[in-house]
C-alpha cells in the first residue's frame, strides 16, 4: 500500500467525500471565501494529526488556490506503522473535492513526505507537485513558498538526530492528547501544551528565531518580497528587516492556516473547537491588517 494516498484513491473525490464526511458537518457555520489558503504540517498518517478539525476547516473555507506546504502525509511514520483512520480519508477527500470544484492545489513536499520530491512537475489526481513555488499576492508581492526543512541544520546534517527527535515529539503529542481530553471533559477549549512547552524552552525559542531569520535571508537573496513556509509548527506573520516572513503553523498542535483575502491581506486563522461549530473568526498577526468580517 502506498504511503501517499493521492496516488491511490479510487473514483471521484465527491463519492469518497459522500462516504467519509458526516452530512451534518457541511451544515455547520458558513463557508468563507479566500483568494489563497496555505496549510502545512498536517502529518496525515499519525495519531497526532487533528484530521477532524482539518477536514472541517477545508469544508468551511474555499479558495482559488490551495498550497500544501510539506509534511502533509507523514511518510516517516507510515513506514514504521500504518495508521490511516477514516478521518484522514476525509481530509484527502476534501482536498480532491476542491480540485474537482476548480481550486488550483499546489503541493510542495517537506521532509516527512520527501519521497514526493521525485514527482516535482507532475500532477497527481489534479494536485500539482513542485519543490518550491513563487506566489504573487493580489497586491503584487512575490512570496517564496517552501517547506523550510532545507534550513534546519539537524535535518540537513544529522538525520539520525532528526528521527530521534521525531519519536520524542510523537510522545509529547500523546501527552498533549491526554491533556486536552481532560480539558474537554472539564468543558475547557483546546490548548496546546506541547506548543507552550516548546516556546518555554530557551533552545527551542532560539531555534525558531534562527530559522525565521534564515528563511527571510533566503527570500532576500531570491529577490522576492517574502516567504511562506512551515516545518517548525509555529504560526507567525511578521516583518524581518523588510522581508515578510509567514509561517502557516501546523495541524498537530495549533491547528492554523495562512489565508490571503481578495486584496492581498494575509492573516493566520486558528481553527479551534469553537470554530468547528460556528463561523470561524480569523486573527491578524504581525503587521498584517485583518480582513473585515
Amino acid at each position: 500500500m502506498s504511503a501517499y494516498p493521492f496516488k491511490t484513491l479510487p473514483g471521484p473525490a465527491s463519492k469518497l467525500l459522500e462516504k467519509s464526511l458526516p452530512a451534518s458537518s457541511l451544515a455547520l457555520g458558513r463557508v468563507r471565501r479566500h483568494r489563497t489558503i496555505f496549510i502545512s504540517d498536517t502529518h496525515l498518517g499519525t495519531r497526532g494529526c487533528k484530521a477532524d478539525r482539518l477536514a472541517d476547516f477545508l469544508a468551511h473555507n474555499d479558495c482559488s488556490t490551495l498550497y500544501l506546504i510539506g509534511d502533509i502525509v507523514d511518510g516517516w511514520a507510515l513506514q514504521r506503522n500504518w495508521y490511516w483512520p477514516e478521518a484522514h480519508n476525509r481530509v484527502v477527500a476534501e482536498i480532491l473535492h476542491k480540485v474537482e470544484m476548480g481550486t488550483r492545489v499546489i503541493y510542495v513536499p517537506g521532509n516527512h513526505d520527501e519521497a514526493l520530491h521525485e514527482y516535482a512537475g507532475v500532477s497527481l489526481a489534479g494536485v500539482e507537485l513542485c519543490s518550491e513555488a513563487i506566489h504573487r499576492t493580489a497586491d503584487g508581492r512575490q512570496l517564496l513558498v517552501i517547506h523550510g526543512d532545507q534550513f534546519d541544520g539537524i535535518i540537513a546534517y544529522a538525520r539520525w538526530l532528526a528521527y530521534l527527535g521525531d519519536r520524542a515529539y510523537e510522545l509529547a503529542l500523546m501527552v498533549n492528547t491526554v491533556f486536552n481530553a481532560a480539558r474537554k471533559w472539564l468543558g475547557l477549549p483546546y490548548w496546546s501544551l506541547s506548543a507552550y512547552l516548546k516556546l518555554k524552552v530557551k533552545n527551542a525559542a532560539s531555534f525558531i528565531s534562527d530559522f525565521e531569520t534564515a528563511l527571510a535571508r533566503e527570500a532576500r537573496l531570491r529577490g522576492v518580497d517574502g516567504v511562506v513556509c512551515g516545518h517548525i509548527h509555529h504560526a507567525e506573520v511578521r516583518d524581518i528587516a523588510g522581508i515578510l516572513y509567514c509561517n502557516d503553523g501546523d495541524w498537530v498542535e495549533s491547528c492554523t492556516a495562512l489565508t490571503e483575502d481578495p486584496v492581498g491581506r494575509l492573516r493566520i486563522v486558528t481553527w479551534t473547537d469553537r470554530a468547528e461549530t460556528q463561523p470561524v473568526r480569523a486573527f491578524a498577526r504581525g503587521p498584517m491588517v485583518p480582513e473585515a468580517a
